[in-house]
């Protein structure tokens, strides 16, 4: 299963082709099941630019699936370890946001696609964040 991040599904809703993008069209075309983190949801909607893209945006995401984490406090502290210990490395994630999405990829066992260097950095030292970089 895979995890779509906001960053690809952005490029992809305003139909930019980039190497993310295109994996993307695989997965779709293919058929491969996919989802969304609520925040990617929330990023998402966020970005409309009046209310008819705004309702455009919510009728498109009602029909993906969509992850959620737990909604306990373990949960967040787990997301603050995570950052705290990727801090502790030399790497300061640009957003908590991120966090929370690596988060939703790992915890629910996705691989993520995304087009975010962030996410890059963060798989090279936390070893349970998959990332999809190629599709056969």
């Amino acid at each position: 299963m895979i995890l779509v991040d906001t960053s690809v599904l952005i490029d992809f809703l305003k139909g930019h082709i980039n190497e993310k993008t295109e994996l993307f069209n695989k997965i779709l075309f293919r058929d491969v099941p996919f989802g969304i983190s609520t925040y990617t949801y929330q990023e998402v909607l966020q970005g409309a630019k009046d209310k008819v893209e705004l309702e455009k945006l919510k009728e498109y995401l009602s029909t993906q699936f969509i992850y959620y984490l737990n909604q306990e406090t373990a949960t967040y502290e787990r997301a603050a370890m995570l950052f705290f210990n990727l801090r502790r490395k030399g790497i300061t994630p640009r957003s908590t946001i991120d966090i929370l999405i690596a988060l939703t990829a790992i915890e629910s066992r996705l691989v993520l696609l995304h087009s975010d260097r962030d996410f890059d950095i963060m798989a090279r030292h936390v070893p349970e964040l998959k990332i999809l970089n190629t599709f056969f």
